[in-house]
């Protein structure tokens, strides 16, 4: 067996857990999600309707993707495969930065490195492991969907769609992280591409048009530009069409190559982009734990704001022009008529709520990588040299929590301003300013609760605080947008804090639920400062 052999079932030994805790994870949500539209739309008639809702509406397409048709694989389809897709990816590209960038910042590939293997030889056994994950994780989905009777044919389609997009994000991280200097750079770029990606579908099927009989639609030419919209073109349970799943091959083929190629021309602990040293003394204003730990998240804040704002712009850019084209189609104004009584301003305030409800999920997500930045500072070692000094250890924990807040109304807030302020530059009203930042602080309660539980569970379990606070913030995302299709219990979906936010401005905003959220979020601070003091360094 050769040495890249070797190494590739030494890579699948160690990501034997992590990769098992996606792939059923992934599979079990395609099992619900199809489980559910076969039993709740059994009726022809159910599902003409709900298929007729979604072309109608324009948030609707934005966060699911398009339909086509009225079968029980075509609503699963458009229901839940870009979810699906989202999840693959940043599976993928979690699993190929893990053992590459990553191994190189804790010293690991100088091991490795030492024996008698190629340069490359790293980089190609990854992408042997993402392969045969990616091609489990397509077998499982296809399994799955013909566990329901779901057709043969489209199951098929559907695992393939599945597995090309995780290897197209798997390829896409293997290039970013020759290019990142760090691994916490290479996750945050290699995710944010995943998010980009999503975006250009979403603004492609946000922007398509819909049949005469709302059964259709096709998307905009924007979804062209992300592997998920190809994944999406191949209607598995429609018109089929495999050719969109040439380009994903295609472009994993080419920057599979162009990784390697890098790799090979590339020092150990080197990478396109080099990290700056920091001064040799600190500055007078790193003199708090807060202000530490700012410091050392101010970029990771940055770029997340980049991402909200690029979000909110697309709601208030997208809103109108969506609002204008419903306008111009008969069938979808006599449906909008019936379903939202009232005005064109009506459609816009779907449409944006939906999208800064998103928003307010990007927020939870910043602030809760602020936080798990305390368990990565423990667990390279630097947490004792700070508290070797005259720092407290409930002011250093209560500092990367307070800049986990911090992070979640900077993000919220910029998400809304510039909702609010594209919607001024397009005409609209003065008041869609203070309107949008509303709408978007609304989310900001229920952000606050994950922050405040990722901080307990950094307290209580830090070896396993990193997958589990990301895999409490994807189930309440997953209670709160699939709770009714996934027909859970409604105790079940009041667990997740974002379905108690308000949806302003479709509804008033609750008091008492941003009291009782925001007084959960300093509950579990609390509890998660006690338990810090209590525990030992390094865990």
């Amino acid at each position: 067996m050769s040495g890249t052999a070797r190494l590739a079932l030494f890579t699948l030994r160690t990501e034997r857990w992590h990769l098992t805790a996606w792939v059923l994870g992934i599979t079990a949500l395609v099992l619900a999600s199809a489980t559910a539209v076969v039993t709740e739309f059994a009726a022809e008639s159910a599902r003409a309707s709900i298929v007729a809702v979604a072309a109608a509406n324009p948030a609707f397409l934005f966060l699911r993707g398009t339909p086509d048709g009225t079968s029980p694989g075509s609503v699963f389809f458009f229901q839940g495969f870009t979810f699906i897709a989202v999840l693959t990816g940043l599976m993928s590209t979690f699993l190929v930065v893990r053992n590459t960038r990553a191994n190189e910042d804790t010293g690991r590939a100088e091991l490795v490195g030492a024996l008698p293997l190629r340069r490359t030889s790293v980089v190609i056994a990854v992408l042997g492991v993402l392969l045969l994950a990616d091609v489990v994780l397509g077998l499982l989905v296809a399994a799955a969907l013909l566990a329901v009777g779901l057709d043969a044919g489209g199951a098929a389609l559907t695992g393939l769609a599945t597995t090309s997009v995780g290897l197209v994000f798997g390829a896409v991280a293997a290039v970013v992280t020759q290019v990142m200097p760090t691994s916490r750079g290479a996750n945050g770029a290699s995710a944010a591409l995943v998010g980009v990606a999503y975006l250009a579908r979403a603004w492609g099927d946000a922007t398509g048009r819909a049949n005469a009989e709302l059964t259709k639609v096709d998307s905009a030419w924007p979804s062209w530009l992300s592997p998920i919209g190809w994944a999406q073109a191949v209607s598995p349970f429609g018109e089929a069409d495999v050719r969109p799943l040439l380009l994903s091959l295609g472009l994993t083929a080419v920057l599979g190559a162009v990784a390697v190629a890098m790799q090979r021309g590339r020092d150990l602990g080197a990478s396109v982009l080099r990290e700056r040293p920091g001064r040799a003394a600190a500055s007078p204003v790193l003199r708090s734990a807060v202000s530490l730990a700012f410091r050392a998240q101010w970029p990771t804040l940055v770029g997340w704001s980049i991402a909200a704002a690029v979000l909110g712009s697309i709601a208030g850019a997208l809103a109108p022009t969506v609002a204008d084209a419903i306008g111009g189609n008969a069938s979808l104004r006599e449906l909008i008529a019936r379903l939202l009584p009232g005005t064109r301003a009506d459609t816009v305030d779907v449409f944006t709520t939906a999208i800064l409800g998103i928003c307010g999920v990007l927020a939870a997500a910043a602030g809760v990588q602020a936080v798990l930045r305390a368990r990565a500072e423990e667990g390279e070692g630097r947490v004792e040299l700070v508290l070797s000094a005259p720092v407290h250890r409930a002011r250093w924990l209560l500092g990367h929590v307070l800049v986990g807040f911090f992070s979640v109304v900077v993000v919220a807030t910029v998400a809304g301003c510039a909702a609010g302020l594209t919607f001024l530059l397009g005409g609209e009203p003065g008041e869609r300013v203070p309107g949008s930042l509303a709408a978007a602080l609304a989310h900001v309660p229920a952000a606050l609760v994950l922050v405040a539980a990722s901080a307990l569970l950094y307290a209580l379990a830090p070896r396993v605080a990193i997958a589990a606070s990301w895999a409490l913030l994807v189930l309440a995302l997953v209670a709160g947008q699939f709770g009714d299709l996934l027909q859970l219990p409604q105790e079940v979906r009041d667990l997740s804090p974002f379905a108690h936010s308000s949806a302003l401005p479709l509804e008033p905003l609750d008091g008492v639920a941003v009291i009782v959220l925001c007084g959960i979020a300093a509950a579990g601070t609390i509890v998660a400062v006690i338990a810090f003091r209590r525990r030992d360094i390094p865990v």
